[in-house]
């Protein structure tokens, strides 16, 4: 059948995006080529301008297409009140929710001897940097609570404890709205850990 080596070829690179399985990457392929003037041509447009426009903040890991990103540029923001994040996606969330008016430090993973992610591997120099020029007076760690997660804000916590700055974590625990029967026993565990005066 003429043709279907552009259309293998965009199911599998479909297929290669995160959350995105075979069946799945087949129904996108499938949307944008029913209408590719109105979903596949903007889409391309989009994506090639943002590979080019994009970069990584060189402050604190964030993608933006200014360097610094809007967030370290933003003279509204709260400088002193650090955030670790593991990825950019975590910070979107934080942003998303509106929770956070400091700034952030991207480490770009997590300590993981299993995936071979080293110190080595994660930004935190921009962080030490920072913090040793003044004016840091918190970092909150806000890791997943996961081993690799724990560890590396273990690490951390060593590397930032020479500093005179507040160190904290984001609690875990029950999320808002959850009832206790439904809760995992790590989750539960978390949330009695960490209890706190009512």
């Amino acid at each position: 059948m003429s043709g279907r080596g552009e259309i293998d070829r965009l199911v599998t690179l479909l297929g290669r995006l995160p959350g995105l399985g075979p069946r799945s990457a087949r129904r996108a392929a499938l949307a944008l080529l029913r209408q590719p003037h109105a979903r596949m041509l903007p889409l391309a447009q989009a994506m090639e301008q943002a590979a080019r426009a994009v970069r990584t903040c060189s402050t604190c890991g964030n993608l933006d297409t200014t360097d610094p990103c809007a967030i370290c540029a933003d003279p509204t923001r709260d400088a002193g009140l650090v955030c670790v994040v593991e990825n950019v996606g975590d910070l979107w969330a934080l942003e998303r929710a509106g929770v956070h008016r400091g700034v952030y430090q991207v480490l770009g993973g997590t300590l993981s001897a299993l995936s071979g992610i080293g110190p080595d591997d994660l930004n935190v120099q921009p962080l030490l940097d920072r913090i040793a020029q003044g004016g840091v007076r918190e970092v909150i760690l806000a890791l997943g609570a996961t081993v690799e997660g724990a560890t590396t804000m273990h690490w951390l916590h060593e590397r930032l404890a020479r500093f005179d700055i507040k160190i904290s974590r984001v609690g875990q625990g029950v999320p808002v709205g959850g009832a206790l029967d439904v809760l995992d026993d790590g989750t539960l565990a978390a949330a009695i850990m960490a209890r706190r005066p009512a």
